[in-house]
């Protein structure tokens, strides 16, 4: 199994490189997986410095997040996704039993006790 985590400036831009990538297929009924794709995760905005808060939960300073959309995606297929695919040393999702900072093949799950 390969699971890839990538980067887009936005959806669309996602969505049109996941097309072209054979990830997605679209169907009458919309999007669909396609070519060995086992799922395609949307993360969206990831923070880089989270908010912080008062004790009422009132916001003492915004979070800053890092550029564009994120994207996980698990796959039998080896694709080349070029300056989409990031490699963090933190992950934010990770796949049930895979590495939770798994970057392209992935050839051991995690054992949980």
């Amino acid at each position: 199994m390969n699971i890839y985590k990538l980067n887009y400036t936005d959806k669309e831009t996602a969505i049109a490189d996941l097309l072209a990538k054979g990830v997605y297929t679209e169907t009458e009924e919309g999007l669909a997986y396609s070519n060995g794709t086992q799922a395609v995760v949307e993360i969206g905005q990831i923070a880089e410095v989270p908010a912080t808060y008062d004790d009422e939960g009132n916001i003492i300073t915004e979070a800053i997040y890092y550029d564009g959309i994120f994207y996980d995606v698990m796959t039998t297929e080896t694709i080349d996704f070029g300056s989409s695919e990031v490699f963090p040393i933190e992950s934010v999702h990770s796949f049930a039993g895979y590495n939770p900072n798994a970057d392209g093949p992935v050839n051991e799950t995690v054992i949980v006790e």
